[in-house]
Parts: structure tokens; sequence; C-alpha cells
């Protein structure tokens, strides 16, 4: 049963996954293989992309910027495909996904 539909990154899906006594496959040990932030720091960066209050940034897009931590424009600028960030923008973003490198 679904009871809320929000875009979550992959760190935040781990989470959920721990509780799935039932699951056969690993899926927690599948995931971490990827996510490179651990959970309070996914959600500290969520919290500070939330902070900038940038209209163009949906919360699709920072889930995408939390599991792909992009370095540079051009990698952010992937995730961004239907609406264009301006310079100022983009700087911003980096400058807080640096914090968590």
């Amino acid at each position: 049963m679904i009871t809320n539909n929000e875009p979550l990154s992959m760190v935040e899906i781990a989470e959920y996954v721990k509780k799935i006594k039932d699951s056969e496959i690993d899926l927690t040990g599948f995931i971490k293989k990827f996510v490179k932030l651990n959970l309070k720091e996914a959600k500290e960066l969520r919290k500070k992309i939330e902070g900038l209050e940038f209209m163009k940034v949906r919360k699709e897009h920072i889930v995408k910027i939390i599991d792909l931590m992009p370095e540079n424009t051009e990698e952010l600028n992937k995730i961004f495909v239907d609406v264009s960030l301006d310079e100022d923008e983009t700087r911003k973003i980096l400058e807080t996904i640096k914090e968590f490198k």
C-alpha cells in the first residue's frame, strides 16, 4: 500500500529496505555500492539545497543530486534537463555539494 509519494535518494531507500525482513535479495548491499553519503549527510544535504530556495529545483532534482553528487556544471546540468539553471544557481548548488565531499 502506497502511503506517500515522495522522491527518495538511494541512501534513504536503503533505510526502508533494511526494515523488510522477507526480502530474498540483499538490496541494501546492492544500494550501498552506489551511495556516496550516509543517511545523516544525505538528509543534511537535502535540507541545505532546499534552503537555497531555488524555484527551479524540485524534489526530484534534489534526490538525483544526492545520488550522483555532481562535481561540475556539466554533470549538474545533466540532472536539470527540463529547466536551465543560471550561473549563480549552479555555483551555489556545487558549493553546497562540495561541503559533503
